[in-house]
């Protein structure tokens, strides 16, 4: 980028289509010291050497700055530090992910391990693009079709973590009925059944399935999620009704990993779950 950008306005493509939490906090920041300085956006301009209409846009959290903005406006506006340690939590928008799985999403793609059980959907890590589409299709209040490619697109590219870590283990624990129901339709059915099949082939990735005749139950609460950090931290994430939960106190991660290693000991083994798995696809 190079210096008085945009002077006759900002192209169409620099912006940022859907403002991210983050940029419009980092704006919010900007504003504020520029109006505590007394300055005006002309002015601000002028002394950072990009266009006002450059700072109306970071303002209002409709696009990226770059290290010059920061670097120019954090002189400008006092040296604080402030812009400069808020530039580095900087993110572009997550369309598609719900606003309280955000959090948890930028957590997955850090860690060094992650664990999932879940009892009402195939997890979205696993979902073939027919079956997601056939979970968007199902949402209430209906979905336009400008938000059903969103949340797809955000929910496959959530998935490249999954090829892109192949050392990172993978471990899911999913409940025999989720495999059994027919979400789409039967031709759906199939095609989740050969995405599941192929995409937990690799070695660092576990699928274990809970059959329906188990007697025993050591996650009968609802789904969750545990993830292990770089720095040994276990967090936990317990997702429900329009909302979810980012869970980090050690007593009660404690318990959420009891309560899944007692599950992961009553399912299947993984040769069985996938043996299950192929039998279900048989019968289709």
């Amino acid at each position: 980028m190079g210096n008085v950008e945009g002077g006759a306005g900002e192209v169409e493509w620099e912006r940022e289509p859907h403002p991210s939490d983050s940029l419009r906090t980092f704006g919010a920041v900007v504003q504020a010291l520029r109006e505590h300085a007394g300055l005006s956006r002309a002015e601000l301009a002028a002394l950072v050497q990009f266009s006002k209409h450059i700072v109306e846009s970071v303002e209002l959290g409709r696009r990226m700055p770059d290290d010059a903005f920061v670097d120019r406006a954090e002189g400008a506006l006092g040296n604080t530090g402030a812009l400069r340690k808020a530039a580095r939590f900087l993110s572009r928008s997550e369309v598609g992910l719900a606003a309280w799985f955000r959090q948890w999403a930028r957590l997955e793609r850090e860690a060094v391990g992650l664990c999932t059980y879940e009892c009402r959907l195939v997890p979205g890590l696993l979902q073939s693009e027919a079956y997601a589409r056939a979970v968007f299709d199902n949402s209430i209040p209906l979905l336009t079709d400008e938000q059903t490619e969103a949340q797809l697109a955000a929910r496959l590219q959530r998935q490249a973590m999954m090829r892109d870590r192949p050392t990172v283990p993978f471990g899911f624990i999913v409940e025999e009925s989720v495999f059994r129901r027919r979400l789409g339709g039967s031709q759906v059915q199939l095609n989740m059944l050969d995405h599941v099949l192929e995409v937990t082939a690799p070695r660092n990735i576990t699928l274990q399935v809970v059959p329906l005749e188990l007697e025993f139950h050591g996650c009968l609460d609802g789904p969750v999620r545990i993830l292990e950090t770089s720095e040994g931290r276990r967090l936990g994430y317990s997702e429900g009704q329009q909302n979810g939960r980012l869970i980090s106190d050690p007593k009660e991660m404690s318990l959420l990993c009891r309560r899944y290693d007692t599950l992961r000991s009553q399912a299947l083994n993984p040769k069985e779950s996938r043996d299950l798995l192929e039998r279900l696809r048989g019968e289709l």
